[in-house]
Formats: C-alpha cells, sequence, structure tokens
C-alpha cells in the first residue's frame, strides 16, 4: 500500500511592516524545504504601524503573485490555530540573535504543545542580522531610502514624511 504523501506547508507570520530583504531571504531558504509557504500578515495591537494591513497584505501579495508556492492572507487568531486551518504543519521563523532565540524558543514550546505544530527556525544570514523592520519604519518616517532593506520588486505606497 502507497502512503500518501502530505504537502509540506508552513505559516510564516509577522507584521511585516515592512518586508525587508531578511523576511525574503527566509522564504526563499524555507522553500528550499518546504513545497509552500504562507506568509501571514498578522494585526499587533502592541505594535505602531506605517502601512495599513491591506497596504502590507497588497505589497506582498504583488511581490509573490508569480510564484505560486507563496500565498499571502491576513489573519487575526493564533498563529497555531491559522496554521491548522491551512493545514501547515509548520511555522517558520528567523532568529537575528540570541535574544529572539530565548522568544522564540518559548512560542515554539507552547505552540507544540497546544497544536503539535512544530517550528522551523532558519537562523538570519550574517549580512541581514543588522536589518530590522523597525529600523525600516524609523528610516520611512525620516523621509530615508530604505531600498538597500527591501527585496526588488517590493513597491512601498507613497507617504508625505517630514
Amino acid at each position: 500500500m502507497m502512503k500518501t504523501l502530505h504537502k509540506k506547508i508552513a505559516v510564516f507570520p509577522g507584521t511585516f511592516d515592512p518586508f525587508t530583504i531578511g523576511h525574503m531571504s527566509l522564504v526563499n531558504r524555507g522553500l528550499t524545504m518546504l513545497d509552500e509557504i504562507i506568509v501571514a500578515v498578522g494585526i499587533n495591537e502592541a505594535k505602531s504601524q506605517y502601512f495599513t494591513l491591506e497596504e502590507r497584505v497588497d505589497m506582498l501579495q504583488n511581490l509573490f503573485r508569480n510564484n505560486p508556492r507563496v500565498r499571502v492572507l491576513s489573519y487575526d487568531c493564533l498563529t497555531v490555530d491559522l496554521a491548522k486551518k491551512c493545514e501547515a504543519g509548520f511555522i517558520l521563523r528567523g532568529i537575528r540573535s540570541v535574544n529572539d532565540f530565548e522568544y522564540e524558543k518559548t512560542i515554539a514550546d507552547v505552540n507544540r504543545k497546544i497544536s503539535g505544530v512544530e517550528t522551523l527556525v532558519l537562523f538570519t544570514e550574517p549580512e541581514h542580522t543588522h536589518i530590522s523592520s523597525t529600523i525600516v519604519r524609523e528610516l520611512l518616517r525620516y523621509g530615508r531610502k530604505v531600498n538597500q532593506f527591501l527585496p526588488t520588486g517590493l513597491v512601498l505606497p507613497e507617504r508625505n514624511e517630514k
């Protein structure tokens, strides 16, 4: 009897405000191990957003429009609940530092305990460890160019900042 092969699907959650070259690297590297990645744009009330949820989803849908192995959606629930809904067996996360590791390990342990969903952790490439959406947002607020921190093809909505 032949075993049914299940697609290896991961949810890659984040606020992605904005999506950086570090995020893109994680998606590209994740696709070497996974069949599909769902880039899940979450709502985080604890963070002040620069781009609206709709703008972030639109930017990412446009960025990945030619990649059938990447889906983009928004969500407002526990990441593990989204993973179950999307039949994803994994959550994809990136780690830039030791501080990230402690936080991500705790979340991964809880997620596995309450849902059985495993977390795949990829370490950020050294040349991207200094890049964060928080820093890119700050640069944007002060009118600085940020293209060097964004994936080729990501188009940011226009803002009139001072």
